[in-house]
């Protein structure tokens, strides 16, 4: 089993940056598709965005398009979430994810096996 830790969550301006990170360890991910997802109070978690094994192929919420990278580094086990350009609407609590199946499949909707426990992001106007 794979656990998951994010951080770098906080509170941040409109039109700042934040970046999020993932600390996995236990089992070797390194060959599962990760994911970012977020939630707000009252709604259901929405993907973010999703990065293959490998890091080649990366998927993208389309609100976040153009604003939001992610990445990897296997050998350190970690997952990032760079956030740019961020919006009032990009409050929620994020959490990292893993999965064996692809980023893509994550992207379309297949809900991921393992979950981190989510760090808040709030972004005033």
């Amino acid at each position: 089993q794979v656990q998951l830790v994010e951080s770098g969550g906080g509170l941040v301006q409109a039109g700042g940056s934040l970046r999020l990170s993932c600390a996995a360890s236990g089992r070797t991910f390194s060959n599962d598709a990760m994911g970012w997802f977020r939630q707000t109070p009252g709604k259901e978690r929405e993907f973010v965005a999703a990065i293959s094994w490998g890091g080649g192929s990366t998927y993208f919420a389309d609100s976040v398009k153009g604003r939001f990278t992610i990445s990897r580094d296997n050998a350190k086990n970690m997952v990032f979430l760079q956030m740019n350009s961020l919006k009032p609407e990009d409050t929620a609590v994020y959490y990292c994810a893993g999965d064996p199946k692809t980023g893509q499949a994550m992207a379309r909707g297949v809900t991921p096996r393992y979950w981190g426990q989510g760090t808040q992001v709030t972004v005033s106007s």
